[in-house]
């Protein structure tokens, strides 16, 4: 299989990452009339076949390390219910997030989620695979930690168009997607870590089917008692057009090439350093927001500057963070 051999292919790898990660979203916000928990249906069906698709080119081809299959043949069990456990946990976390980001926006509902996953998820990591230098990465977390709050403070000020009822809600989901999405990462950093261990690869094939078994309980349960908007129906799920079910696929796709790159760089910089850069992706999600689909428009001046800092928070966190592998 393919794994990096120096440390600045795996950072690389790791920022193509928050790319990635960053960008999926907007999948789902280029939908016609499609709720979320029947996108979601094509988004784990994307997530899925690219994880495979990795599996059986990158992970298997190569002269590091054992093949795909063979990797999954001769590790421990445990860490395979790990990797499944981590599937399913990240799948309520991205299912709430998609819910926050129909209701608050993308360039608000990731900053909050993902700036409480970055802090949960590198101390938690941190505790089962101590790498990197504990100052560096204290200070990546903790101007994380600035940046979501100056994204709170750039949504007070923000002028929304939605009712003061549905922020909240919004604003609440958001915090629960993050809680979820950063204790995820622990039983990653585990599976790859402990006995037998598996591969990048292997992870990222299992972490998607523990994600798609998951969805048969809790996206099922959303479609009939949705956090926002009305119910559905899987006899809705046809009705969606070519075009949806493309996105779906395609945002699923994206985000699962983040994920292979960033548990690709993880093998050689460690989950917590990985982790931490890969979840910068509000920088890139705020971008889209912001540019793209004008989230912001007609904002008040202190609206864009608690922004601004938002970002220079997380560029400066991404720095330190980095820095940590060689501190």
């Amino acid at each position: 299989m393919y794994l990096p051999g120096s440390y600045s292919v795996a950072l690389l790898l790791t920022i193509l990452s928050t790319v990635f990660w960053g960008s999926w979203a907007n999948t789902y916000k280029g939908t016609r009339n499609y709720p979320f928990a029947l996108f979601y249906w094509d988004y784990i069906v994307g997530v899925v076949l690219c994880s495979i698709a990795f599996a059986l080119t990158l992970g298997t081809f190569g002269t590091s390390g054992q093949p795909f299959i063979l990797n999954l043949g001769s590790a421990d069990t445990a860490n395979w219910i790990w990797a499944i456990l981590a599937g399913a946990i990240f799948n309520v976390a991205n299912l709430l997030l998609v819910a926050a980001i129909d209701m608050a926006g993308l360039a608000v509902a990731f900053p909050i989620a993902i700036g409480i996953a970055v802090v949960e998820g590198v101390v938690l990591s941190y505790v089962v695979q101590p790498v990197g230098s504990v100052p560096y990465l204290g200070g990546g977390v903790a101007l994380a930690v600035i940046a979501v709050l100056f994204d709170a403070r750039a949504y007070r000020n923000l002028n929304p168009s939605t009712t003061r009822a549905t922020a909240s809600r919004g604003i609440v989901v958001s915090v629960l997607s993050g809680v979820l999405m950063g204790a995820f990462a622990p039983f990653v950093t585990r599976s790859m870590t402990h006995g037998h261990s598996l591969s990048p690869y292997s992870v990222a094939v299992l972490f998607s089917l523990g994600a798609l078994g998951c969805c048969w309980v809790v996206n099922v349960y959303l479609m009939r008692h949705p956090v926002h908007g009305p119910s559905v129906s899987f006899a809705d799920y046809p009705r969606a057009g070519a075009r949806n079910h493309a996105l779906g696929i395609f945002g699923g796709v994206a985000w699962a090439t983040g994920t292979c790159l960033n548990f690709i760089g993880a093998g050689f910089l460690g989950v917590p350093i990985s982790y931490a850069i890969g979840q910068s992706a509000p920088l890139i999600a705020a971008a889209w927001g912001v540019l793209v689909w004008r989230e912001f428009r007609g904002a008040s001046s202190r609206a864009w500057t608690s922004l601004a800092l938002m970002c220079v928070c997380y560029i400066a966190a991404i720095g330190l963070i980095a820095l940590a592998y060689r501190g």
